[in-house]
């Protein structure tokens, strides 16, 4: 199995930064990609960003292209994926959510059926 751990959320004002990060372990040798989902009150999970781990290959929503970059790092015990993002806005408030897309191929980044594993999530809140 692999195990999912965010951190880095927090409260910013409009037009600050955050990074957010998202550390894998466990079986991550059949991870094939990471990204982020984030969900506000009242709304549907919504796909953020995604990156393949082979090739690192991105993924971006419109709502946050060239604001946001997704990365990422491994060591010897885990992959991490980080999503830092940049002129933050009050819209961008949701709770952030890492997932992995584990064993075959990434078609659909922005469908959250082809996420297989989810973190716990982390708050962010951009105060206007």
């Amino acid at each position: 199995q692999v195990q999912l751990v965010e951190s880095g959320g927090g409260l910013v004002q409009a037009g600050g930064s955050l990074r957010l990060s998202c550390a894998a372990s466990g079986r991550t040798f059949s991870t094939d990609a990471m990204g982020w989902f984030r969900q506000a009150p009242g709304k549907e999970r919504e796909f953020v960003a995604a990156i393949r781990w082979s090739g690192g290959r991105t993924f971006y929503a419109d709502s946050v292209k060239g604001r946001f970059a997704i990365s990422r790092a491994r060591d010897n015990t885990k992959n991490t994926v980080y999503l830092h993002m940049n002129s933050l806005k009050p819209e961008d408030t949701a709770v952030y959510y890492c997932a992995a897309h584990r064993l075959r191929p990434l078609v659909t980044p922005s469908a959250p059926t082809e996420w297989d594993v989810w973190g716990q999530g982390t708050q962010v809140t951009v105060s206007s």
